[in-house]
């Protein structure tokens, strides 16, 4: 038995019929070339014909405060095959996958559901995996994913992604340690509490918002189209782009390419809103999730948050630029003060009010932030499963009430994959973001090209 992570426990609490609480991710595969008309049969076959045993935390199930194991694993209920109407365009695809991603997982049972969904035009399948955010986190889960498949393409007959093994099994003495170890930290958290909040309380308010205008705190996200009272219904968009284009971008703006992401994700964002004539005077507030783990485990969270100013009040893409990098850059420093504990201790006192608003809905034309986007390293190399190459993978996350949009993006290969998640009933037209993601990467380019062109010539 493993004991909750705290933020385990938020996640749980925060879990209601028009508020799933589960991440997913749509993996595209291209069937192998020459490979038999019963390539798809038989690899449904072989999973339903599988007598290997899940591992966690595939086997993981509530059972109070700690996760325990299913002794009645049920595969038919995890694992579906579904196959798309003739054609199969990626249009139908993505309207399956957004009335699936609004759908509750069962708590009787472990937390997670595996769709291969057959019949995609192009000669491809694709797996479409929901795991509740309370088993893992966005790094823990793309972890899970990489060690699923293969990077040889002639590597078949594998088995099913929640039978993977770890290394070793962890003796009985080692979960005990865990579980002191567990209780240890709460104790040292609640014990560094006080300090850290009165320490950082000091430094933040009576110093870097006085100090520092690229503070950014969470009493100042604006009120936007986004931040209103969601309803069950989603709506999955996503994407591929060249991430040479990205990092040629970072490169020649001497900026990270994690700032360039939320430069072009906030351009987009502007011209949506636009678009709408619903852009806010003030700028729009991101909070990015950024990973603490510290070892190379692959369950349960290990994050916090930074706010993030989007600077979607100037129509400066450079200005943009600047301002959302120094906002980031300025989180970064404050966190790189305290300990992973210390880490935790402030986010959750930082956060809290926000938290208990998106829980108890107290306060609804107030909010910490106006939406999450969330950037992930991904894996490098080319995966395959039971031969057939994996295309493209689209991260699908969660929104909250009063925040209904969720941008997530991953890296794989030299492709940064762009998966967008939100409220059907409150974000229209949402795959104008797309268009408006596009637009902003060939702005930046001309923008690049200008300053290469003014640099030759002086």
């Amino acid at each position: 038995m493993r004991p909750l992570h705290p933020i385990d426990l938020v996640f749980l609490s925060l879990e209601k019929r028009q508020q799933p609480m589960h991440v997913g991710g749509l993996f595209l595969f291209k069937i192998p070339p020459h490979a038999s008309k019963d390539f798809i049969h038989d690899i449904v076959k072989d999973i339903k014909a599988s007598t290997c045993s899940p591992v966690a935390p595939f086997n993981n199930t509530l059972n109070g405060l700690v996760w325990g194991e299913d002794n009645e694993f049920d595969l038919d209920h995890h694992f579906r095959h579904i196959s798309l109407p003739h054609p199969g365009r990626i249009k139908e695809l993505l309207t399956y996958i957004s009335q699936e991603h609004g759908a509750l997982l069962d708590r009787a049972k472990p937390l997670w559901t595996c769709t291969l969904i057959e019949g995609i035009e192009g000669e491809r399948f694709a797996l479409y995996f929901k795991i509740h955010h309370a088993l893992v986190d966005g790094v823990g889960g793309m972890r899970l994913m990489e060690k699923s498949f293969a990077k040889d393409p002639y590597l078949h007959s594998m088995i099913p992604p929640w039978c993977i093994q770890k290394s070793t099994k962890t003796p009985k003495k080692k979960t005990l340690k865990a579980a002191f170890s567990f209780v240890k930290n709460i104790k040292q958290q609640i014990e560094t509490s006080p300090q850290i909040v009165y320490q950082e309380l000091k430094q933040t308010i009576l110093h870097d918002r006085r100090f520092d205008p690229h503070y950014v705190t969470s009493f100042q996200a604006p009120k936007s189209m986004f931040n209103q009272r969601i309803s069950g219904s989603r709506r999955f968009a996503a994407q591929s782009f060249e991430m040479s284009r990205i990092r040629q971008i970072a490169h020649a703006l001497d900026i990270t390419v994690n700032d360039t992401i939320l430069s072009i994700c906030s351009g987009a964002l502007r011209q949506y809103l636009l678009h709408f004539n619903q852009l806010p005077a003030k700028p729009l507030i991101a909070m990015v999730p950024a990973s603490i783990r510290a070892d190379d485990s692959d369950v349960s969270n290990r994050l916090t948050m930074i706010l993030a100013n989007l600077a979607t009040h100037t129509d400066s893409r450079l200005e943009r630029t600047q301002l959302i990098s120094q906002s980031v850059r300025t989180a970064k420093v404050r966190f790189k003060r305290m300990s992973q504990n210390q880490i935790l201790s402030y986010s959750a006192f930082v956060y809290a009010a926000a938290g208990l608003n998106i829980l108890s809905g107290a306060m609804p034309k107030k909010q910490a932030f106006n939406l999450v986007i969330s950037s992930l390293p991904g894996p490098k190399d080319a995966l395959y499963w039971n031969g057939a190459r994996l295309e493209a993978l689209y991260p699908a996350s969660v929104v909250f009430d009063g925040q209904a949009l969720n941008m997530t993006l991953t890296s794989y290969l030299d492709k940064l994959e762009v998966g967008l998640v939100a409220c059907r009933n409150i974000v229209p037209k949402m795959q104008m973001l797309l268009t408006f993601l596009e637009d902003e990467i060939s702005q930046y380019e001309q923008i690049v090209a200008e300053k290469e062109e003014h640099a030759v010539k002086s």
